[in-house]
């Protein structure tokens, strides 16, 4: 019955998503306000399809921090595709960080494009990699929206506690703002790499932000420990 389950999820998920990006074509041409709308569509579409099809709630938690600071980048947890798009609905047009190769997709480039993704060019040093914290800085301060990243660096298990990558510290150093963490526990429904989703609740804590002012290797123990501790208390 579970296998039945996921594949109706898989289809009714995926052939939306297809839908909804072939909808928001269109606003390639309009400004990026429209698209990043969309993007906030996909989103409570995946969860209303868990809802109806996987019995999966959404419980978010701390929304309240927020709005404690004006300027801010994001530290998720990173266990599924899920929170790459639901995350989208409670923080405002996130500027994600990608591979500069996935801007060279038909389509699918231009729509990061236009959203305002930042790419950057791994294991090499060029002005793009250079001018880089320039531009996310820039794009936080002038269009009021925040960097999200994956301190990860991949999708991990539920419980998985691997250290976190050493450039969110140098991200946190050089942008001097305040960082929200983010820890979840979407593995437990939607494990990592596998066809199969499961029944339960899904929940998403934004904690305390974290000021600016700390050493790289103070915040980097710190961001990890507060989001290692919150999942445990999702058990």
């Amino acid at each position: 019955m579970q296998f039945l389950k996921s594949l109706v999820f898989n289809i009714l998920l995926y052939a939306g998503l297809i839908l909804i990006f072939i909808l928001a074509m269109p606003t390639l041409f309009l400004p990026s306000k429209f698209t990043l709308f969309f993007g906030r569509i996909s989103a409570k579409y995946m969860i209303f399809t868990m809802k109806i099809i996987l019995n999966t709630k959404v419980y978010f938690h701390g929304l309240e921090n927020l709005r404690k600071v004006e300027s801010f980048f994001v530290a998720s947890a990173h266990q599924s595709m899920f929170e790459t798009f639901v995350l989208q609905i409670h923080l405002d047009g996130p500027i994600f960080i990608l591979k500069k190769e996935l801007l060279r997709i038909p389509l699918f480039g231009r729509y990061l494009k236009k959203i305002g993704a930042i790419e950057i060019v791994r294991e090499t040093t060029t002005k793009e990699n250079l001018d880089f914290f320039d531009k996310i800085k820039n794009k936080i301060n002038n269009e009021n929206r925040p960097l999200l990243i994956f301190p990860q660096g991949t999708r991990v298990k539920p419980y998985e506690q691997v250290p976190f990558k050493k450039g969110v510290g140098r991200i946190y150093d050089k942008l001097n703002l305040p960082c929200i963490p983010v820890a979840l526990d979407s593995g437990k429904v939607w494990p990592k790499n596998s066809f199969m989703k499961y029944p339960g609740n899904i929940n998403v804590s934004f904690l305390e932000p974290i000021m600016p002012g700390k050493n790289k290797e103070e915040f980097v123990k710190e961001i990890e420990n507060k989001i290692y501790s919150e999942i445990k208390k999702f058990n």
